[in-house]
Formats: C-alpha cells, structure tokens, sequence
C-alpha cells in the first residue's frame, strides 16, 4: 500500500482493513517472528527496563516477546488508558495477571506507577500502522502516544523507540503533523528497518555506544 496523497483516516481505514484479513494464526506465527528479531536488538539486549503493550486483535503479536523479556528478568511496564486517553503504567506480572479494560484492552492488574514511570525506561515499544523512511509513525489516532512521546521529550529521556509492523507497512509515505515524533527502528517479519542520525550508531542502554545494523 502507498500513503501518497491520503488523509492520515483513509491511511488507516486502508490498513486496517488488510489487518482484518489476517487470521489468528498469522497473527501468532508474525508475534513469534517479531519477538525473535526484537530480542536480537542491541537496544533490548542491554535494557533493564522496557515499555511495551499487549496486543490486541489483529495488531502484530506482542505476547511471546513480553514473556520472553520477562523471563530475561526486564522489568516490563505495560500502559493503562486513563480517562483523558493518557497512560499510566504497571508491571507485567505475566498473562495470568492482565484484565480486560475499555476498548478491547488488557491491562496490568497490579500498581500503578504514574504516566512518568515511562521515562525509566531503556527502550520503548509502540503499536503503529504504519512507518515512513523518515521513521514517522502513523497511530491509531487516539494521540496517547503522541502524549508518551511528548513526556519522554519533555524529561530528557532517550529511549530507542521502536514500532512492531507487519511486512507490507513501511510505507514511502506517512501524512505527518508538527507534533509527530520519529522513531528509531521498526521490526517487521522480515528484518529490521533503521532510521535517523543515528543509524549508523545508537548509545545504548549502559551508555556505550552500540552498533545499528538493519
């Protein structure tokens, strides 16, 4: 799909509608795939702490790489909406330990921590659509993690930022507004897709600089 000329609506309507013809299987067999090339990164590989989401529906899986990074012993912070569509943040405790929240969600069931526990974080993972060579992500839509972005920018936190796709959705082209925020990587099926100044080389968690392969 090319975003050329569409609304950043008609962009997601298009997407979300291939999204919706993957089955549970595809969605599954793409999580495990992801979670494998996630733990590759260096970004991951030296983090204690990680921001993620569960995934929902027919968003690239998340469940496989969130035990994983549990079992590595990262402490993985999971978002809870708040009413305003800002996010607060808890502990992933394990599946067994997640509720279902408004919109389809599931949530931490244990403290939460405040939206600032995200700037702790050594790597955030955010859903996404779609990415653009510039490494400009198109949401949902519902600007919570535009408010994520703004609050990591706002404190001096430097996290990697990176978005799980499908293969299919970096696009050429994403519509982007003043507010938007790149990310540094995007992992598809397929590899890994870098993005920005620090391509070549990105500092990493313990503050040694860490080479940035695609």
């Amino acid at each position: 799909m090319s975003g050329g000329h569409l609304t950043k609506a008609e962009l997601r309507r298009g997407l979300l509608a291939v999204r919706a013809g993957f089955t549970a299987d595809d969605v599954s067999r793409t999580g495990a795939v992801l979670a494998r090339r996630a733990l590759e990164l260096p970004e991951l590989a030296g983090a204690g702490t990680v921001g993620a989401y569960v995934s929902v529906g027919r968003e690239p899986g998340t469940r496989a790489l969130l035990e994983a990074l549990r079992t590595r012993g990262v402490r993985v912070l999971l978002p809870a909406l708040l009413a305003d569509n800002d996010l607060d943040w808890g502990v992933y405790e394990g599946e067994e330990r997640l509720l279902a929240a408004a919109r389809g969600l599931l949530e931490p069931a244990g403290e939460r921590l405040g939206p600032d526990a995200i700037t702790e974080a050594d790597a955030v993972l955010l859903p996404g659509l779609a990415v653009n060579g510039q490494g400009m992500r198109l949401g949902r839509g519902g600007g919570s993690y535009d408010r994520v972005l703004s609050r990591l920018a706002r404190s001096g936190a430097d996290p990697a930022l990176v978005v799980l796709l499908y293969d299919g959705e970096l696009l050429e082209d994403v519509p982007a507004e003043g507010h938007d925020r790149p990310v540094h990587a995007a992992v598809t099926p397929s590899g890994v897709r870098r993005f920005g100044p620090g391509t070549e080389t990105r500092r990493g968690p313990a503050g040694g600089n860490t080479a940035a392969s695609r």
